[in-house]
């Protein structure tokens, strides 16, 4: 599962990568990608993105020529026939196996997928619990983890994204991210984590003519062992408030195990463990 995540990539940086032709403005204007002018606030270098937050999201619009657009999202997904961001649960995560067949989903499947840029996301492991004292377990701290590309490149989530619009009018663009199992190097720190797409097929996974949502779900892209890594952060990051480059930087555990070691493995037959995030469905 994905509850936080992390980009650091400026504007220009995302326009480049990504091939973006036309960003969108805080009031939902939308201008060409290389024109001079004050970036929207979700576009700002951000280190620890929480759920309910403006995040940036790669489209394709479905306007003449159909190009392909910066556009900010609440992240948590709304349904378009939904009473309103807080008539639910937070819909961040969404199951690619399932998400076909889900309503709240299966439209935006077919007909509305995007990219979701990212360093990288945190997850937190937490060990098992201490020896007794005083005839109570010593409960364990969750140490929180940062994993990334191997290769230090920026992530493309695979997500979804829908229209909302509010009583007054107002268009509400949401999105969540797809997941799937947890490769088995990361497993024990949580049993999901984001599906990916990668650069070759962002066209076609882009491309809103495609609404064969299930051949579009095969495009995305379970990591291979050894394409993801992890190291341990320090727990500045559990504060949604914290939001600074030194959230990703390594630290060494308490007992001085280097932080770049490869996370532990769990002992034969422990359940895999995580944070618990926002609903899915």
């Amino acid at each position: 599962m994905c509850g936080r995540y992390a980009l650091s990539a400026d504007p220009d940086e995302l326009i480049e990568i990504f091939e973006v032709e036309q960003l969108h403005d805080d009031d939902g204007q939308s201008r060409p990608a290389g024109a001079v002018a004050p970036a929207p606030g979700w576009l700002a270098p951000h280190y620890n993105i929480a759920p309910t937050q403006t995040v940036p999201g790669i489209v394709q619009a479905s306007s003449p020529g159909r190009p392909r657009s910066l556009v900010g999202m609440r992240w948590g997904l709304v349904p378009s026939w939904s009473k309103g961001p807080g008539a639910g649960p937070a819909l961040i995560n969404a199951r690619l196996e399932t998400a076909t067949e889900k309503p709240s989903f299966r439209a935006a499947a077919a007909k509305r997928r995007c990219l979701l840029p990212a360093d990288g996301y945190y997850e937190w492991y937490q060990p098992e619990p201490g020896a007794p004292s005083g005839g109570r377990a010593v409960k364990a701290i969750k140490q929180p983890y940062f994993i990334h590309p191997t290769d230090s490149s920026v992530m493309a989530m695979a997500g979804l994204f829908e229209f909302w619009r509010a009583p007054g009018g107002e268009w509400l663009v949401s999105c969540t991210i797809l997941t799937c199992s947890a490769i088995d190097e990361l497993g024990h720190l949580h049993d999901r984590m984001p599906v990916q797409v990668a650069p070759c097929n962002w066209p076609a996974w882009l491309d809103r003519e495609l609404t064969d949502s299930r051949a579009a779900l095969q495009l995305a892209h379970v990591p291979d062992a050894g394409e993801m890594s992890a190291y341990r952060v320090g727990a500045e990051v559990n504060k949604v408030a914290h939001d600074y480059p030194g959230l990703i930087t390594a630290v060494d555990d308490p007992a001085g195990q280097p932080s770049d070691e490869p996370v532990g493995t769990p002992p034969a037959g422990a359940p895999p463990r995580g944070e618990p995030n926002a609903p899915t469905e």
